[in-house]
């Protein structure tokens, strides 16, 4: 039997165009990557699916071989532009995988777009506001009283510095939106990976989006922030099982 490859297509979204890969048949699954990535992080496992499924992967606008937003996008902006994408591919609900950012994105269309959300697979999801200690609380404060007095303030994180003016400002809207109310909304079955070792998005957050999220189940993988990737064996046959049990 041939194998299907994937297709790759570019679709119109206000001045720019969205990139997408898409193979296979089936029920749909759509592959969101996360901040500073592209569809390649999830190809290994889309193309571990796609005999069974009709997959589908987007480049973020602003990443990958997708063109910067029109204006600073938010989560609820990617979010109705993810929709808008699909929808040009046909595909008008769908299981959603989301890892980091690209969870964010999947909260916000499973809590305010349920209609098009079959299933919800979060993987080391952001979206959550964190715990912040006393070396960070100084380190804002500092950085207020530096801009008060007309300097410029504390440096940025290196990703962050390198960033465009438009994506620093898209970057600034992202990670400042707190999801937890979001999270009672949330009617989709749900599974949600988590890496052991993660220090990016610590384990506490897996639990509470699994408190907030009723139809919810948690499993663990070896590793960090991209435990899917390096627990590769172990994250696919559980998602495999888990997306064959909610096409049913």
């Amino acid at each position: 039997m041939t194998q299907p490859k994937f297709e790759e297509k570019f679709i119109q979204a206000g001045a720019h165009k969205v990139r997408c890969l898409f193979a296979g048949e089936g029920k749909d699954v759509v592959f969101l990557h996360g901040w500073g990535c592209d569809a390649s992080a999830f190809l290994f496992a889309a193309n571990f699916l796609k005999d069974e499924f009709r997959v589908t992967l987007v480049d973020f606008s602003g990443f990958g071989g997708s063109g910067a937003p029109d204006y600073p996008y938010g989560v609820p902006d990617y979010a109705d532009e993810t929709l808008a994408v699909l929808g040009a591919l046909g595909v008008r609900r769908a299981c959603f995988v989301g890892h980091s950012f690209g969870g964010r994105v999947c909260l916000e269309l499973a809590a305010r777009r349920g209609e098009h959300v079959k299933a919800l697979v979060l993987v080391d999801s952001a979206g959550l506001k964190p715990r912040r200690g006393l070396k960070y609380q100084v380190k804002v404060l500092l950085h207020k009283a530096l801009k008060r007095i007309g300097l410029k303030g504390l440096k940025g994180s290196a990703d962050y510095r390198q960033l465009s003016p438009l994506m620093k400002e898209t970057f600034k809207k992202v990670v400042n939106y707190d999801q937890t109310p979001l999270l009672c909304h949330i009617l989709c079955p749900t599974a949600i990976f988590w890496g052991k070792d993660d220090r990016e998005t610590p384990m506490y957050m897996a639990r509470k989006l699994c408190r907030g999220i009723a139809d919810s189940a948690m499993f663990t993988l070896d590793g960090g922030h991209f435990a899917f990737a390096e627990d590769r064996a172990e994250f696919l046959e559980i998602l495999r099982a888990f997306l064959r049990g909610v096409a049913e």
